[in-house]
């Protein structure tokens, strides 16, 4: 069977995660998880991460933003990856300058207090 195009960045993905010695896991989302929740969360030298998948032109939601946006505020590392940078995944885990410095995704303003 073949594969998706973001399950394709999902395997470069853990790929690199592998290649590091990365804790990592696919969360469940149905039932009793929670929704909006990064495609592929763990931890590298101690920092949480969340990383969304995309694929081609695909966007992350609101409410994907929003759960990125609250891994970062507490001090984890959010990133949204896709074919085209999908090879910064080292750099990103081990250079959290990176991301701060990038912001690491496009952040866009919502009244998440609306949301809930």
């Amino acid at each position: 069977m073949a594969m998706t195009p973001e399950a394709k960045v999902k395997s470069k993905v853990v790929k690199h995660l592998k290649n590091m010695g990365a804790y990592y896991f696919f969360p469940a989302t149905g039932g009793y998880g929670k929704s909006g929740v990064p495609d592929i969360v763990g931890c590298y030298n101690g920092l949480f991460f969340g990383i969304e998948c995309k694929a081609g032109n695909n966007k992350a939601t609101a409410l994907q933003l929003k759960n990125l946006s609250e891994i970062t505020q507490a001090g984890g590392i959010a990133s949204i990856i896709n074919e085209d940078n999908a090879h910064t995944v080292p750099d990103i885990l081990v250079n959290k300058e990176l991301v701060s410095s990038s912001g690491g995704w496009e952040q866009l303003e919502f009244d998440f207090e609306d949301m809930q």
